[in-house]
């Protein structure tokens, strides 16, 4: 396929291969040959060793662990393809590293976000297309187009296959999810619950209350990012406490730091299931109630669409 304006490449860096892999199969496009290493210093060096002037290119990029890293990587990609005279460049930012840093938490304390955002900026990007933001008001924070694709397309699918949608209520683990947790509510038209918890310091939470009534229910816990792994823990106990028959949880990011996934697999929950956004660990893949939903599909067409110059929105209509 190409660009309307011009030929489409695809860069991919470090974090995430296989999921770039996944992509270029689904756009039929091979990956466009690029040497991505580091010196004995670690200081990365990259290197586009095909001819990109003129093009519509796309990096495909998710600042995942190592954060920093990979997010240089993305950085310094965009300055070799912008030295090499690509016509457009956008970053493809499956997950946004430093989303949960999007104002200020205390006094004298940073919005990364925001200085994410400026780096990506400054560096040469034209657009930027990301999956699942943690706080939608950080596409203000670009002054570049910015897409926020959603995975819910892809829960969606996966949750009609696989549940009978009339015992099933979805819930938030938090006030803050309400908005997500209705809106997949809303498309396969079943009850809503939340989770009131607080949280003493960062990376616990503690479960206060369970508001709604979810006894007999198959319970879905929703939300963009799992992490320590703490508060869906907490949560499912609270919920069967309560009542509900079964509990599983629909994630978009598994960021899964630490012991996070020995954690899942010795919960009651019983399945987490995350997008390939970011690329599972040897945990991940060994922890019996963890899966792992492609996304590489939605992100081919969002990328197809942006090409031709076409609504990537209606996606999710």
């Amino acid at each position: 396929m190409s660009a309307k304006n011009g030929s489409i490449k695809l860069v991919a860096g470090n974090s995430n291969p296989a999921l770039a892999q996944e992509i270029a199969a689904w756009l039929e496009l091979p990956l466009t040959k690029a040497s991505v290493r580091r010196f004995a210093d670690m200081e990365i060096f990259v290197e586009i060793q095909e001819n990109v002037r003129g093009s519509d290119v796309y990096i495909i990029q998710s600042t995942s662990f190592p954060t920093n890293d990979h997010l240089m990587e993305l950085l310094i990609i965009t300055d070799a393809l912008r030295r090499a005279s690509a016509r457009r460049i956008t970053a493809v930012i499956p997950y946004f590293g430093y989303a949960r840093q999007d104002r200020k938490s205390g006094s004298r304390t940073p919005i990364s976000a925001k200085l994410v955002a400026n780096l990506i900026t400054h560096a040469g990007a034209d657009r930027v297309m990301t999956l699942d933001l943690h706080a939608t008001q950080i596409q203000g924070f670009f002054d570049i187009p910015t897409d926020n694709l959603f995975a819910s397309p892809v829960m969606v699918r996966d949750i009609k296959e696989k549940f009978d949608l009339t015992k099933v209520m979805v819930v938030s683990p938090d006030v803050g999810g309400v908005v997500r947790a209705r809106g997949l509510a809303k498309r396969i038209n079943t009850p809503l619950a939340i989770i009131d918890k607080r949280r003493e310091r960062a990376g616990e939470s503690e479960v206060m209350n369970v508001i709604g009534e979810v006894e007999g229910f198959t319970c879905i816990l929703v939300d963009d990012i799992v992490d320590s792994g703490g508060t869906l823990v907490n949560a499912a106990d609270a919920l069967l406490a309560n009542g509900a028959k079964d509990v599983y949880a629909y994630i978009t990011h598994g960021v899964l730091s630490g012991g996070a996934a020995a954690r899942i697999a010795g919960s009651k929950l019983k399945e987490l299931v995350i997008t390939d956004s970011i690329q599972p660990t040897e945990a991940v893949r060994n922890a019996g109630n963890i899966r792992t939903l492609p996304i590489g599909s939605l992100i081919a067409e969002a990328i197809s669409r942006t090409a031709s110059e076409e609504s990537v929105s209606s996606l999710f209509d």
